[in-house]
């Protein structure tokens, strides 16, 4: 697995829609719900004319966890839903989730700081179960 400052990566040994399937498995049983999905290739498609591979963002939010985020700091919806997105590469299938622990680092708040761990500790999971 690599990592990235604002983001966690995986490549997958499988199809597209299998990683997309086990995404979404991944995301409920973690307490995620998708709350919008983006088909960016069928978007670039329809608005540029433009083909690219394979990319669908996965909108999510935890409930719980969300409600504390923004009791703590209501800025926080700028930052939300959490992205996971599923694409194609040349090496095969990618999932990438965000690290939301160091987005908001740069918050200057305890609460906001510990939900930020627990939800990029559960996204990890995800990252590394599919």
């Amino acid at each position: 697995m690599e990592s990235m400052s604002f983001g966690l990566a995986r490549m997958v040994e499988s199809s597209f829609d299998g990683t997309v399937d086990a995404v979404r498995k991944a995301l409920k049983a973690e307490g995620f719900y998708v709350l919008c999905e983006i088909d960016v290739q069928a978007m670039l498609k329809e608005k540029l004319g433009a083909n690219i591979r394979k990319c669908l963002i996965l909108g999510a939010c935890n409930p719980p966890l969300t409600h504390r985020a923004l009791l703590a700091e209501p800025d926080v919806s700028l930052l939300l839903p959490c992205n996971v997105v599923v694409s194609e590469t040349d090496d095969g299938v990618q999932v990438n989730a965000l690290n939301v622990e160091a987005l908001v680092s740069g918050f200057d708040n305890v609460v906001l700081t510990d939900v930020g761990h627990e939800i990029s500790v559960r996204l990890q999971r995800i990252v590394d179960e599919v």
